[in-house]
């Protein structure tokens, strides 16, 4: 099969969650065989138009990253890409848009992975983006709730979950040092405080406790945690690679995901992949609850002192260090139903 992704920007801009989804994605195709071709704005340096890295060919559609002039040129780009089907992204929405007007006219079945209504996005653009697509792709329950909010049809929107290596979980070696986990980048969202104020409810018990991630917001985290007097039983290990980070799932009992915000979260399934007992604080603009919710080793709260009481409620569910229910996350069967998705619009499902 011959795919062209089209994203505006793609990682050499600049890594962020969705275009190393994108990435994984095309990636995973090229390793299977397929064509892929990725058109995007410039950024790479010399005067050529076109280069091949690691199986995909990417292809200037503008010098710059101009969206308005990328949406003009795409259709010709798309239509000299010869796909069988084009795989989009909603952010930003124009160029989103003019690869649905590509697929129109070229007859080639687009898909559209929405990862988030980006808040510098011009939003009108997001309902017909939303109507015109053949299909669109959404790493979460949540994201789809409001992709139909836009106007798709909920029969179109597929969820296609962030994916990880099992293989690696399984692999690992195990760091038992700590009790309990939060693992996230350390942003305005990551709302850490609702962790470190459920573990000051316990001081009385002997614990110990890890935050894995680095941001702007560090500083003023660690703070939270001397004037908590937690501080001694609190350790902050900064932005480690994912090997280790796996290490200290697999020695930790509990994983809590308490950020106000978050599209897909990816730590919080590497953690129960590698066998912690997740307690999620539900947030409105966060998808963490749909990784634990029927889940035995999984519970929901509200408060820093639910937290607290679940925290110790848990003490009595097994250890593990793997959790065979979660290979369904692996990367490829995750793939797999991305290839489904792109196989039933050709069947014209």
């Amino acid at each position: 099969m011959r795919v062209a992704f089209v994203s505006l920007f793609a990682p050499g801009h600049g890594e962020t969650p969705a275009r190393t989804r994108t990435l994984r994605t095309a990636r995973g195709l090229t390793d299977r065989g397929h064509d892929v071709i990725w058109l995007c704005a410039r950024w790479w340096g010399g005067d050529h138009d076109a280069f091949e890295e690691d199986g995909i060919e990417y292809r200037a559609v503008t010098a710059e990253p101009a969206p308005a002039a990328f949406a003009a040129r795409l259709p010709a780009a798309v239509r000299r890409a010869g796909a069988d089907v084009v795989h989009a992204v909603n952010s930003p929405p124009t160029p989103g848009l003019a690869a649905t007007v590509a697929g129109s006219l070229s007859r080639v079945p687009v898909v559209v992975d929405w990862w988030r209504d980006h808040p510098a996005d011009a939003r009108r653009w997001y309902r017909p983006l939303a109507r015109r697509a053949d299909a669109v792709a959404t790493p979460s329950r949540t994201t789809k709730t409001r992709v139909r909010e836009h106007g798709a049809d909920g029969e179109d929107v597929r969820v296609l979950p962030e994916s990880i290596d099992f293989d690696a979980v399984e692999s690992a070696g195990v760091d038992d040092r700590f009790d309990a986990v939060y693992a996230r980048r350390l942003d305005r969202h990551a709302n850490v405080e609702t962790f470190l104020l459920g573990l000051a409810e316990l001081r009385g018990r002997d614990w110990t406790a890890a935050v894995i991630g680095d941001g702007p917001e560090r500083s003023r985290i660690e703070a939270t945690a001397r004037d908590l007097r937690v501080a001694d039983r609190v350790e902050f290990l900064g932005d480690l690679p994912r090997r280790e980070r796996i290490e200290i799932f697999k020695g930790t009992h509990v994983v809590a995901a308490t950020a106000t915000w978050d599209t897909f979260a990816t730590e919080l399934l590497w953690a129960l992949a590698c066998g912690c007992v997740a307690l999620v604080e539900y947030q409105a603009d966060s998808s963490a609850h749909e990784l634990v919710e029927g889940r035995e080793r999984g519970r929901l709260v509200t408060s820093p002192a639910e937290l607290a009481d679940e925290f110790v409620a848990v003490g009595d569910l097994p250890r593990r260090t793997v959790e065979p229910d979660f290979a369904e996350y692996d990367r490829e069967p995750i793939l797999d139903r991305v290839f489904d998705v792109y196989t039933r619009l050709l069947d014209g499902d």
